[in-house]
């Protein structure tokens, strides 16, 4: 048996063993730079970065989608869903199905006009799951990002070409 709540801020530190287990699920253990401090500061407070809902069975939090608000010049107001996390050892239990019920009903009660996140394309299960909710996978889409690095060397660039 588990429910759906908003998370809390004492909630961080299961949140981020979390996103911990999905860096290790998707090969990039390494990759994960945000601490437990950054997600209890930038998600709670005067003006939170983000929401997030977590799955909790037996005391223990056992799944989290944490969303955030976008602008779509085309469409106006809209959520991204950054993760969509369940524990391996509880998969296949529903927790998936009503954390994403959740960010809908979330999603619906904003007025937002579109619901977007990302999938990597070798994870076939958690695609033909979003496919079964309704969800367009637009494989015709890359995902673009800047790096830290890259913002810093970006930034450079500028600053040099305007001192010539």
């Amino acid at each position: 048996m588990f429910f759906i709540r908003n998370a809390t801020v004492e909630d961080m530190p299961q949140v981020f063993k979390l996103i911990q287990e999905l860096a290790i699920y998707e090969k990039e253990p390494e990759a994960v730079e945000v601490t437990i401090k950054d997600l209890e500061k930038d998600g709670f407070g005067e003006h939170p970065a983000f929401h997030c809902f977590v799955a909790e069975v037996n005391s223990k939090i056992e799944g989290i989608a944490l969303i955030y608000n976008r602008y779509s010049t085309w469409k106006g107001k809209i959520l991204h869903l950054e993760d969509l996390i369940v524990s391996q050892a509880v998969r296949g239990s529903g927790i998936g199905t009503a954390l994403l019920d959740e960010v809908v009903k979330y999603a619906h009660s904003l007025g937002v006009k579109r619901i977007n996140w990302e999938v990597l394309d070798w994870n076939e299960s958690a695609i033909a799951f979003y496919e079964k909710k309704g969800a367009n996978v637009m494989r015709d889409w890359d995902v673009v990002q800047l790096s830290e690095a890259g913002i810093k060397n970006y930034i450079s660039s500028i600053q040099n070409s305007s001192n010539r």
